[in-house]
Parts: C-alpha cells; structure tokens; sequence
C-alpha cells in the first residue's frame, strides 16, 4: 500500500469512530478538554492562538477558546484561500458574527484584521505518540506550519478525544508537520 492508501485507511477508521460518539460523550469530551488546558499550559498566554470553529463530530473546541480569550489572548480564526495555499487567520472575539467558510466551516468577516498566530490548535482525526498527526487531507495545516516556523516559534497543539491518539504510528510524508503538544478530554503529551 502507497503513503495516500494507509492515509485513507485511518482515515476512514478514525471517522466512523468518532461519528459513533454520542452527545453525553461529546460534551464530555468538550468538558475534559478544558479541564486538562486548566492542568497542562501547552501555550504561554497572553499570546495570539488560532483555534477553529468545530465542523461535523469533531470535538468542541470552542470553550477552550473562550477560556484563552477570558486569560488575554487575541483568539483567530482560520480563513481557507484556496487550495494548495496555506491557511490566514482573523481576528475572533466570542460574540463575533461569523460567515460561511469552505468544508462547512465558519469564519470571521473580511472585514476583521488578519493577525498571525504564536499557538494554533489545529484539528485532526489521529495522532500517534511523535506528535505525528492526521487531518483531512487537504494539506491546509502542514502548509501553514511549514511557512510560519520559517519565520518564528509557533506551538502547534492538536486537539481531540483521547480515541484520537492512536498507539500505531500515523502514516507521515516529508511534506507532514509534527505537533508539538496533543491536549485530549484525559490528557496532554509533548512532543518537543
């Protein structure tokens, strides 16, 4: 099997186990989440943190981000430009209207400042224990990583159900991107 076919196949597996999650377990997860932020400090606040507005079954990130506005942080929102292009991030207060992005995703409005971010809680469907992550596939995460640790530190912190961390390794290519923290609802690992 090709890097693209192990890819698919996890993928896929990660997918329907997540979509198995009942809503008693999502709010859970959405609970212990904040709880492990509140014990672990995967990024120093104030700072600049992208976070996403959760799609689908992911878990809800968003009293995460509330949590690390309410500490002093500039929170943003990533804007997807195109494909093959990295991801830009606006600015995003809780309250903020938001607009329809792709993939069903949602997004600050053109008109609010792009800012780049210090920490990024980025998305996925797995990560294995090197900091070795799974999205989607489209790319968008690895892309902005590459193009924001050529020009500063930025701490990449992958958030998830703790079925998310997954004991096999991920499959990776040399165009992947490494996290440098995974926070789940039970736990927080380090990678650098």
């Amino acid at each position: 099997m090709t890097l693209i076919d192990d890819k698919r196949t996890l993928r896929s597996a990660m997918l329907a186990w997540r979509g198995t999650l009942d809503e008693e377990e999502r709010r859970a997860g959405a609970a212990g989440l904040l709880t492990t932020l509140r014990r672990e400090r995967p990024i120093e606040t104030p700072a600049v943190v992208a976070g996403f507005w959760p799609i689908k079954d992911e878990i809800d990130i968003r009293p995460l981000m509330i949590e690390l506005f309410n500490e002093g942080c500039q929170m943003a929102l990533p804007v997807v430009r195109g494909r093959g292009l990295p991801l830009l991030f606006r600015a995003w207060r809780p309250g903020d209207p938001l607009e329809a992005g792709v993939f069903g995703t949602l997004q600050p409005s053109a008109r609010r400042e792009t800012v780049e971010p210090d920490g990024l809680l980025v998305p996925l469907l797995a990560c294995d224990n090197e900091g070795w992550r799974l999205g989607y596939g489209g790319g968008f995460y690895d892309r902005t990583l590459l193009g924001l640790r050529a020009r500063r530190k930025v701490t990449a912190v992958g958030v998830g159900f703790d079925g998310q961390f997954v004991s096999d390794d991920v499959p990776h290519g040399p165009s992947d991107q490494r996290l440098d923290w995974m926070l789940t609802d039970r736990r927080a690992s380090a990678f650098v």
